[in-house]
């Protein structure tokens, strides 16, 4: 499957397809209830697209220090949340409505981040291993994508 989408991604020709391929693909790899693209912008982060049984943050932006992904872009590196509500770096308040007691956000090209793949669950767990590197391949051919389209694409 992994390998499917990463060739789909390789022929992506615009960010639609990219950010359909990636939230929908993100959610089956991880057997998550939600998944998210969030994309940099500057010193944001746009949340632009999501697959998820209730909406969440689609098309909202959030300071890059006041959120999840943020986080995962500046330390460049995956976050992996067992209990959002014992975590310190979850603003609670954006959290408390929703359906999310878990989370895993990955970062997009970690060397240089674009962006984060994000998946979330109703249930306090912690994302496996093997989730998180399923995760973290297609979070660097999401990258890839992204590099080749990001000149023809206006920055969110």
């Amino acid at each position: 499957m992994l390998r499917d989408v990463v060739a789909a991604l390789g022929r992506a020709r615009n960010l639609t397809v990219v950010q359909h391929l990636v939230r929908s693909n993100a959610r089956a790899l991880s057997d998550a209830h939600g998944a998210t693209v969030v994309l940099r912008d500057g010193d944001r982060c746009f949340y632009a697209d999501e697959d998820a049984i209730s909406p969440l943050w689609k098309g909202q932006r959030f300071p890059i220090t006041e959120c999840i992904s943020g986080w995962a872009m500046l330390s460049r590196t995956p976050a992996v949340i067992p209990d959002i509500r014992v975590d310190d770096r979850i603003p609670q308040e954006a959290y408390r409505p929703t359906f999310v007691r878990s989370l895993a956000m990955i970062p997009v090209r970690a060397a240089d981040p674009l962006g984060a793949v994000g998946v979330y669950w109703s249930t306090a767990r912690r994302a496996t291993d093997e989730q998180v590197e399923l995760l973290s391949t297609l979070a660097e051919a999401t990258g890839t994508a992204l590099e080749r389209l990001l000149p023809e694409t206006p920055r969110y």
